[in-house]
C-alpha cells in the first residue's frame, strides 16, 4: 500500500511541472509509504509515489516503467489476481522484469487498454503517463477502497491519494465546500465525486478517467453494482441457486479471497479480531491460510457498552493466536481526534474512526503493516439494523394504522418493549417517517438521513445563503438522479443495498474508518468482503438468504457455523460504536475543544452559528457533568461531533501548510527527463 501524486500539464505551452512541488506532495503523504520514495518528471508530467513494501520487495519501485520507458505508472493498492494475469500476459508475449503486479498493470494496459481494470481482482488508486500519447489515465477500484483526489486549474491536472498533498501546491485555493459539507450532514459523507473542498474533486469508485493530448477528459464506468431483476416483468433470475448451495457458494469464494489475501505479500499478514461474526470468520479463513505464527489485533474500550472483550477472547483461544490489544477511553479519543480529522480529512458525525486510529497503532507497533478485517459483510449480505428496519417498514406502510405490525421492532430491539411509553413512542415515530410512500426510492434511509440533515439547524445564516446559491441540486435529489435504470426492479433490499453502499461504504466506513486510519499508521487493509468474485456471488443472491425474515446475514452464518464458536453465531449483532459528546464536554475535555467552539472561532470558518453552537454546548457539557452517556441523544451525539471535527477540519486542513521539509525522505527512484 502506498500514496501517489502528480501534475500533469493539460497544454504544452506550459513550462513543466516543479520538481520540488511533486516532492512536497510526497512529503506530505509519506505516512502512507515510509519505505522507499519515488519520482519521475518529463516536460509534461511529473508523478511522485511514497511505498509501503508488501510486494516484491526487492524491485518493485515505483515509478515503474514498461520495457521501453514510455508508459509509466504510480500505483496505490493490491492487484492480487496478479499472478494469473501475469501468465496471461505472458502467454501474450509480454515480457517482465520485477515480480511485483505494478509491473503487471502496465502491460495490462498495454495489452487490454481500458478493459483491463474489469480483469483485476483488488483494490487500487492508479495514476498512468503515457509519454507516446502524451495521455493521462486515472482508475479506482471497484468500491473506493483506495482514495484518489484530483484538482483540475490552471491548465494542470493535479492528483494525489491525499488532499493534503494537493494542498502542498500553493497555486491550489482551500476552502470548504458548500455541497461537501450539506452531504455530510446528510449522508454522514461526501459522496464522490464531491469532496469537502471547493475545487477538489473526488475520483469515484469503479471509473478509469483519461486525459487527452489536447486536454479533453473521457470517463469510462467499468463496474456498479448490480442485483437480480425481480419486480415488473423481468424475469426472477435470483431464484437461480438453492439456500444450501448458495452457502456453499460463499463459503469456497471467501476462502479463496481470504487465502489470496494472506499469501499474496511477502511480509507477514494480521487480523482484526472485534467480536463479531464478520471479523471472526475472516480470521479463521486467514488463519487455515497460513502455518506458523499468526496475529490477531483487538480493539476494546473502556466504556462497557462498547466493549466486546469476552468474544474477542474466545475467538483467540479457537485460533491460537499471537493476540495483542488496545484499550480505547474516552480521554484517548479526544487525544487523538485532532490528528483522526487530519487524516480523514472530512467532517465526521462519529468519534467511530478514532479508536481504529489506535488500533492500527498497535499494530505497527508489533511489527506488521498488513491486516485482514471484516468490512463490506454487512453491505453484500445484509447486515445492518437499518435493512431490517426498512423490512418492517415496509411491512408496516402496508397497514399504517396497525397497531400489531410495529410491535415488530420489539423483535428487533427487545429493550424497546420495556421502554418508557415516551421512549417508545419517540422510536416509533423515527421509523414512521415516509411510511406513506414506500415507493420512494430512498425509503430505507429516509428516516436516518433526515436524522442527519436535521443537524444543518446549526449552519449559519451565511452558510444557508451559500447554500442557497449552490447551483447543484439537494443532496438527496442529485442520488436519486444518478441511481441506475434498474434500480425500480430490485428487490427493496438490494435497493437499500445499494443505497449504502454509494452513500456510507465508500465514503465512510472505507475512507474514515478504513484506509485513513490504517494508512495513518502505514498498515494497508485488505478486506475479503470485498473480493471481485465474492460481491458478485453476493449480489446475484436472493435476498431471502441474506435477509431470511428478521435473521441478518442469514446465508453468511450457515456458512461459519462448523468453525465459529455458538456464542458468536448466535449474539445479538452490536453494531460498531464509541463515545461520542462525552469524550469531550467532561472535565477532562482537551483546551482544543473550547478554543474551536468561541464566537470567534466559528464566525472565522463560517459554517456554524455561535449562538446555537454556545447552547449546544452548553447543553452538552450540563449532561456530562451527571455523568455517563445515557443523557446523550443520537442528535446531541452527532452535533457535537459534527462540529467538532468540522472546526478541527478548517483548522488542519485549511489554515495550516502542508509539505513541510525534508523530514529525512530521500528518493531512491529518481528519474528526471527535464534539463
Amino acid at each position: 500500500m502506498c500514496g501517489i501524486a502528480g501534475i500533469v500539464n493539460l497544454s504544452a505551452a506550459l513550462p513543466p511541472p516543479s520538481r520540488e512541488l511533486v516532492r512536497a506532495m510526497v512529503r506530505a503523504i509519506r505516512h502512507r509509504g515510509p519505505d522507499e520514495f519515488g519520482l519521475y518528471r518529463d516536460g509534461r508530467a511529473a508523478l511522485g509515489h511514497a511505498r509501503l513494501s508488501i510486494v516484491d520487495l526487492a524491485s518493485g519501485q515505483q515509478p515503474m516503467a514498461n520495457e521501453d520507458d514510455t508508459r509509466w505508472l504510480v500505483f496505490n493498492g493490491e492487484v492480487f489476481n496478479f499472478v494469473e494475469l501475469r501468465s496471461e500476459l505472458e502467454d501474450a508475449g509480454h515480457v517482465f522484469r520485477t515480480h511485483s503486479d505494478t509491473e503487471v498493470i502496465i502491460h495490462a494496459w498495454e495489452q487490454w487498454g481500458i478493459e483491463a481494470f474489469a480483469r483485476f481482482n483488488g483494490q487500487w488508486a492508479i495514476a498512468l503517463w503515457d509519454t507516446a500519447s502524451e495521455e493521462l489515465v486515472l482508475c479506482r477500484d471497484r468500491v473506493g477502497v483506495r482514495p484518489l483526489f484530483v484538482h483540475e486549474g490552471g491548465g494542470r491536472v493535479r492528483f494525489a491519494s491525499e488532499v493534503k498533498a494537493i494542498f502542498a501546491d500553493p497555486e491550489v485555493p482551500r476552502e470548504l465546500d458548500v455541497r461537501g459539507i450539506e452531504e455530510t450532514f446528510t449522508f454522514w459523507a461526501s459522496r464522490a465525486p464531491t469532496s469537502v473542498f471547493t475545487g477538489i474533486s473526488e475520483l469515484p469508485p469503479g471509473v478509469v478517467r483519461r486525459y487527452t493530448k489536447a486536454g479533453a477528459r473521457h470517463d469510462h464506468v467499468y463496474w456498479q453494482p448490480e442485483y437480480p431483476r425481480v419486480q415488473g416483468d423481468a424475469p426472477r433470475d435470483a431464484d437461480s441457486c438453492t439456500l444450501d448451495e448458495a452457502v456453499a457458494g460463499l463459503r469456497d469464494r471467501l476462502h479463496k479471497a481470504s487465502e489470496l489475501r494472506m499469501l499474496r505479500a511477502d511480509v507477514p499478514v494480521g487480523a482484526y479480531l472485534s467480536g463479531g461474526i464478520d471479523s471472526s470468520y475472516v480470521a479463521w479463513l486467514a488463519r487455515d491460510a497460513v502455518r506458523g505464527r499468526f496475529h490477531t489485533f483487538s480493539l476494546r474500550f473502556e466504556d462497557p457498552e462498547y466493549d466486546e472483550t469476552p468474544y474477542q477472547r474466545l475467538m483467540v483461544e479457537r485460533l491460537h493466536s499471537d493476540h495483542a490489544e488496545v484499550v480505547a477511553s474516552r480521554s484517548d479519543i479526544a487525544r487523538v481526534f485532532p490528528d483522526v480529522i487530519a487524516h480523514a480529512e472530512r467532517p465526521l458525525l462519529r468519534t467511530g474512526p478514532a479508536p481504529l486510529f489506535l488500533l492500527s497503532k498497535l499494530v505497527r507497533e508489533q511489527g506488521l503493516k498488513v491486516v485482514l478485517t471484516g468490512e463490506g459483510s454487512d453491505e453484500m449480505l445484509g447486515g445492518y439494523d437499518l435493512f431490517r428496519e426498512a423490512k418492517v417498514r415496509r411491512f408496516w406502510s402496508r397497514q399504517p394504522q396497525s397497531k400489531l405490525r410495529p410491535k415488530l421492532f420489539d423483535r428487533l430491539y427487545p429493550w424497546l418493549a420495556r421502554s418508557p411509553a415516551a421512549a417508545r413512542g419517540l422510536a416509533l415515530q423515527f421509523w414512521a417517517r415516509g411510511i406513506d410512500h414506500p415507493e420512494d426510492p430512498t425509503f430505507s434511509h429516509g428516516p436516518r438521513w433526515s436524522s442527519a440533515s436535521a443537524l444543518q439547524r446549526f449552519f449559519s445564516s451565511e452558510m444557508r445563503a451559500r447554500m442557497a446559491a449552490d447551483a447543484r441540486p439537494a443532496a438527496v435529489a442529485s442520488l436519486v438522479a444518478s441511481l441506475p435504470a434498474d434500480f425500480p426492479r430490485w428487490d427493496p433490499l438490494a435497493q437499500a443495498q445499494y443505497l449504502e453502499v454509494v452513500t456510507l461504504l465508500n465514503p465512510y466506513i472505507l475512507a474514515s474508518q478504513g484506509d485513513r486510519m490504517l494508512m495513518a499508521n502505514s498498515v494497508e487493509g485488505r478486506f475479503p468482503f470485498l473480493d471481485k468474485e465474492v460481491m458478485a456471488f453476493a449480489n446475484a443472491m436472493p435476498a431471502r438468504f441474506k435477509l431470511r425474515g428478521l435473521d441478518e446475514k442469514h446465508v453468511l452464518k450457515r456458512a461459519a457455523a462448523a468453525v465459529l464458536p455458538r456464542e458468536i453465531l448466535e449474539r445479538p449483532k452490536q453494531p460498531y460504536r464509541a463515545p461520542d459528546a462525552a469524550c469531550f464536554t467532561g472535565p477532562d475535555a482537551p483546551e482544543w475543544v473550547r478554543a474551536l467552539t468561541t464566537e470567534g472561532a466559528l464566525k472565522a470558518v463560517g459554517v456554524f452559528d455561535a449562538a446555537a453552537v454556545t447552547a449546544l454546548m452548553e447543553k452538552a457539557r450540563r449532561v456530562a457533568a451527571k455523568g455517563g452517556d445515557a443523557g446523550f441523544s443520537n442528535a446531541d451525539n452527532m452535533a457535537v461531533v459534527g462540529v467538532l471535527s468540522t472546526q478541527l477540519l478548517h483548522r488542519r486542513l485549511i489554515e495550516e501548510t502542508h509539505g513541510g521539509g525534508e523530514d529525512g525522505v530521500a528518493f531512491r527512484t529518481e528519474v528526471d527527463r527535464v534539463g
